[in-house]
Parts: structure tokens; sequence; C-alpha cells
């Protein structure tokens, strides 16, 4: 009775309304870690049609709760396509999650979920944008991640340019690049060919609706400067609770209380300082533990504590630290507040064992918001570029992606 109970359930799940835009949404508190990626350790999964993504996340209720999935096919603007299910899956979604185990030893409990897409009930068959969401038992959402399925029939080369423009000299990156078409027919490429290009596989800030400057044979030529520039930001800030009782460059102290305490060194601005290189993973994180052989299962939670100093030029604006550990979001768990004992922003946040990159953003009361304020722009920034590009043929019922590139700032050229 129960097992009918939940397929009446999912089936009354709402469908997007075509023309919805499928933005990403974010999970509640409980729900920690989302963990999302293809065969690469970038956790932003791309892939070849036929390749394998990866979800995992935590639910620190540690109840053993039913999660539920579903795929939705979306067209380059990101709202659901035309097709029908049975057009872009072979088998079946809305299938239940069973690969689950609870964490032990560890002093926060959870459940650990992971599901593999394809799987034995379902698998992708044609290309382009996908929504994974994930429901409760109720039928509510809980959080949706987007990825991309591509075919790899043009090739992508491109580079990396300081800006032409003297305004933006020393802030700017500009992605020139060219799509060869000479395996794959396009016969009106401005209108069949679409790209999308995307800044350290971050979804809010990625450019769209780029015509091809020209053409010469079969390439497409993108010899832009101002249509395909970005900011080019800063290194992105990091810390490392792998081994849970030693401070490092970045824990200045560690507390023992009901879990860990972890207190960051007190970060400064950086937008008024001379660049300065130091690696990062442009935003990603790394669940990882020295106390554990199992990192899904026995990776500790500990409360890692941010701060940041007052500035008149932030006033009582809105501080958020983010990074790809909460999807970018500037929600209330990771608000800073004003302590006014100390002159800080501070902010707490619950975050499993591992490496994480962070940084602040600045959020205005008109809701403008101001990503490298804190951190200051730098055309030296390394950055990395993802660029797709999309094909729609006369009479197509969706928009397919027929190849990607990918091209990084590190060697940028004049």
């Amino acid at each position: 009775m129960r097992f009918i109970f939940i397929l009446s359930l999912l089936g009354l799940m709402a469908t997007p309304a075509f023309g919805q835009v499928m933005e990403e949404v974010n999970p509640p508190e409980n729900i920690k870690s989302v963990v999302f990626k293809g065969p690469t350790e970038d956790q932003f999964p791309v892939i070849q049609l036929g390749e394998s993504i990866t979800l995992e996340f935590d639910d620190l209720t540690a109840n053993e709760q039913d999660y539920y999935y579903k795929i939705v096919h979306c067209d380059y603007d990101w709202t659901p396509s035309q097709l029908l299910k049975s057009q872009y899956l072979s088998g079946a979604d809305n299938q239940r999650i069973i690969d689950y185990e609870n964490s032990y030893t560890t002093l926060q409990p959870y459940s650990n979920y992971r599901l593999t897409i394809p799987n034995n009930n379902v698998k992708l068959t044609v290309s382009g944008n996908f929504v994974l969401e994930i429901y409760n038992s109720y039928g509510d959402l809980q959080f949706s991640r987007r990825f991309v399925v591509y075919r790899d029939v043009v090739s992508v080369a491109g580079a990396v340019k300081r800006s032409r423009d003297f305004n933006f000299i020393n802030t700017k990156q500009v992605v020139q690049f060219n799509i060869n078409t000479a395996s794959f027919n396009v016969v009106n490429p401005k209108k069949e060919v679409k790209v999308a290009i995307i800044q350290n596989h971050h979804w809010p800030t990625a450019l769209y609706n780029i015509k091809p400057q020209f053409t010469i044979g079969t390439e497409l030529v993108y010899k832009y400067n101002e249509e395909t520039s970005f900011f080019g930001g800063n290194e992105y800030l990091n810390f490392d609770t792998k081994d849970l009782r030693s401070p490092s460059f970045a824990i200045s102290n560690i507390e023992m209380r009901e879990v860990y305490h972890h207190y960051l060194f007190t970060n400064q601005y950086r937008y008024d300082k001379e660049y300065t290189y130091f690696p990062d993973i442009n935003g990603d994180f790394v669940v990882r533990t020295l106390q554990g052989e199992d990192v899904s299962r026995e990776a500790e939670y500990s409360k890692v504590h941010f701060s940041l100093p007052y500035t008149n030029q932030i006033g009582l604006d809105n501080v958020y630290v983010i990074g790809k550990f909460n999807n970018y979001a500037l929600g209330d768990e990771n608000r800073m507040t004003f302590n006014e004992s100390t002159g800080k922003f501070e902010a707490t946040l619950m975050m499993k064992q591992g490496f994480y990159n962070y940084k602040y953003v600045v959020q205005r009361e008109d809701g403008t918001i101001e990503p490298n304020l804190v951190s200051g722009n730098f055309h030296f920034t390394e950055n990395n570029y993802l660029i797709l590009v999309y094909y729609r043929d006369f009479g197509d019922m969706y928009d397919s992606i027929i190849g990607i590139g990918s091209v990084n700032s590190r060697n940028i050229s004049n």
C-alpha cells in the first residue's frame, strides 16, 4: 500500500511549464555536501553521450529518508524542450535512490546517498542541456543541478586574451575561439549554431547569444573583444580540514565541543592589493579525511568560522560566504552578521571535512551583487572557460550539443 501511495505522489509531481527557465534549486539546511560530477574531477558534469554521472549528498537528519530523482531535458535557454521523456530517456526516471548508508563513528550523524546515471532503470539517449531534480517522498523538490551531454562532432580551439579596452585592460579577460565544422554539415551557422561560454563552471555569469563574427571555409570565427569578455576576479581563498585536530596556514584555532570548531584566520580585502598567484581549484571543493578510509561515510562535519573586517565601503550591506560547496547561493545560512565586539563580519557554516575554495560577495541594498568587491579584479587570475556548441537544424524539436572546448587564462596573451 505504501508503494502505491508513493507512486501516486510521484505521478503528481509538477512538470515544468514550457518557457519556464530551469534554474538550479539549492537544498534545505539538512542536505549538505552535494557532489555532482562526470568522469573528470570537476564538479560540473559535462559528459559525452553514454558516459556516466554521479550525484552524492548527505542528509544530516540521518533518518534514511526516501529520495527520488527526475530528469528534465532543456533547450539552449534552459527552458524545458518539447521532447517527451520517451524521446530523451531509455527506461524511466522517478525512481527511488536505493544506494545509501549511514555514517559511522562520526560526531554528527548523517545518511549518505549516491546515484549514478545511466543505471539499470534509465539512460540518456540524446545530447543537450539537462536538469537533475531530487524529490522527497512527499513530492517536494529538495534541490536540482544542471548538467550537459554532448556529441563530439565539431572541434573548438581558443585562447584567452587581455581586453583591448583601456578601461578594463587590467581587470578583464576575453575568450576568443574558432569552431571547425568540417566533419559536420552546417548550412546556416548564424541560425543553426549557438554557443554558451561559462567561466569556472558558474552558470549565472555565462554568456549567450553570440553569433560568429565571420566564417572562413568550415570555420566559425569568434574574435570579439567586448562580447566575450569576463571580469577576471581573483584566486579563491581556501582551507583544509582533512585533519580535524591540526591547525594550518588558514586555520588559527580548533575547539572541540559537540563537534569540532575550526576558526579561520580573519581574511583581508584584496581589491587594493597587488595580484598574487596561488593555486586554487576555481571555487570547487574536495571531501577528504585522514580519520577514515571511507570518505563518504567516515568524514566528520565541523563548524567552520569565517570572519572579515568591517569597512565603510561595505557598511551594513549583506556579505555572503560562497563557493561550490553551497552552489554559490546567497542565503540566510551563509550570510555574515556584524559582531560589534570584534568589529568583524562573521559566519559559521557546518561543513564536511575536506579542501574548500571560497570567496566573499556583497549584496547592496538595491539587490545588486558585487562578486569581486572584496577580492578585486585582475587580468592575471587563473580562470577556466568552457565553450558549449549547440545546434538546431530547421525542423528539429530540440537543441543538441555537438562539441565543447576548454581554454584557460594561465597563458593569457595581449
